[in-house]
């Protein structure tokens, strides 16, 4: 069972998906906005699922706001289905794009797999626990912490998955469908934008100049590449 917010400001939405999610075995609260802070629930749900087109504050500025307080799988669901709203949503901190109508049922696989993708990643049998040092960045892949210039980063888990992946193949150009695979999940049916979007919140945290990366650098028409001595 997955314990769900669901901020949908839509009645009939909001009711139907409700009861097809309970039925489906999870626990579904419903808020109609996005007042508040949302303290008093966040630590005790599993996900969040949201609406973009909502009173008051738009779902943009509602995931960015989670955001800055938790690292919860957010699934947004809404009508808007042109690209640059999906690019949109993905990079405010979202972890999946749902276009409505979308089944009960459909959205549980999604749910689903978003949850599982969201538990904390394990390392690989074959690494040596202890710290790897890349420039400033300090990775222990037996703790799962992640250090720039000695200060502990908050990463989300799709995000600490990403840096795993990347650091694994140091020097060497992966895919966005082999970064699908690789630190989401072998059977996840999402696009690529959700790649493009979770390497620009990560350069946000790991590099000195997102805006001009060193760490994690674009090798257009095929992919992305660690850069395991990045210029300073």
């Amino acid at each position: 069972m997955v314990s769900i917010l669901f901020i949908e400001d839509d009645p009939a939405v909001a009711e139907a998906i409700t009861l097809g999610l309970n039925r489906l075995g999870h626990n579904v609260s419903h808020r109609p906005d996005g007042n508040g802070d949302f303290d008093d629930v966040l630590g005790s749900t599993d996900l969040v699922l949201l609406d973009l087109g909502l009173p008051g504050a738009d779902g943009y500025e509602i995931c960015r706001r989670i955001r800055t307080r938790s690292s919860i799988p957010i699934i947004i669901l809404t009508a808007r289905s042109d690209d640059i709203d999906t690019v949109a949503g993905l990079e405010a901190g979202a972890d999946d794009y749902v276009v409505k109508p979308a089944s009960p049922r459909v959205l549980d696989a999604r749910i689903k797999a978003v949850v599982r993708r969201s538990a904390p990643a394990t390392t690989r049998s074959d690494v040596a626990p202890g710290a790897e040092k890349f420039g400033d960045l300090e990775l222990d892949r037996s703790s799962l912490q992640v250090r720039k210039a000695g200060t502990l980063l908050t990463l989300t888990p799709t995000e600490l998955r990403l840096i795993l992946a990347l650091t694994e193949n140091p020097g060497q150009v992966l895919s966005r469908r082999q970064l699908l695979s690789a630190a989401w999940d072998q059977e996840y049916l999402g696009d690529s934008r959700i790649v493009d979007a979770a390497v620009q919140r990560l350069r946000g945290k790991i590099e000195d100049d997102p805006a001009a990366p060193t760490v994690i650098e674009t090798v257009r028409g095929f992919g992305y590449r660690f850069n395991t001595s990045p210029a300073r």
